[in-house]
């Protein structure tokens, strides 16, 4: 199971992800992860995005491409993977078609969670106010006019990626506003239902 996870910040993806990797024993492939694993491993392209990294730089899309079509390659992510916070934009979504059809594989499901944005943020700010009552510390990007801006730039440079995977027919849409169980239900029946059309 070949899986992208889409949803603007705090719809619910790394939840879903989890419960995914849990129930299907396949990993959740994050570009950060695979960054600071590429780079730890001082493989080629590691190198090359440390050198980036290091100057303070943000790494290309190339340079993504390569580490991800790597990743794909590596034997836990054999029977699949879900990919968390890649592609980001359409064009790395055109490459990761090239770099799967190359591998004779394709993606099983691209599944977007879809969510209230003024729901999304009065639970970011109950989730902070939880977080602080418990005694816990708040990261310093969590609060609501923080999370406006990441609304934002998701709605400018990610969102595209629905009308793209609309057009290729992988896109099903599940209702994130639902209860965790529920969205965890939504999901799996849209996986299956995408598997047997394939």
């Amino acid at each position: 199971m070949r899986l992208i996870l889409l949803g603007p910040p705090g719809a619910g993806k790394g939840t879903q992800a989890q419960r995914l990797v849990e129930r299907h024993g396949i990993p959740q492939l994050s570009t950060g992860d695979m960054l600071r694993a590429a780079v730890k491993a001082g493989t080629e392209v590691g190198k090359r995005a440390k050198a980036v990294m290091d100057a303070g730089q943000l790494v290309s899309d190339e340079i993504v491409n390569q580490i991800v079509a790597e990743r794909v390659d590596e034997a836990d992510a054999k029977n699949g993977f879900i990919l968390d916070g890649y592609p980001r934009t359409v064009p790395q979504a055109e490459a990761l078609n090239r770099i799967l059809a190359e591998k004779g594989r394709g993606l099983d499901a691209v599944i977007e969670l879809k969510v209230d944005e003024t729901a999304l943020v009065k639970r970011m700010e109950k989730r902070v106010a939880e977080t602080i009552a418990a005694g816990g510390t708040v990261r310093a990007d969590d609060n609501p006019e923080s999370f406006k801006k990441r609304l934002v730039e998701y709605r400018e440079k990610t969102a595209p990626l629905s009308a793209y995977y609309a057009r290729t027919g992988e896109l099903r849409t599940v209702d994130g506003m639902a209860d965790i169980d529920d969205v965890t239900r939504q999901i799996e029946n849209a996986v299956a239902a995408a598997t047997a059309g394939a």
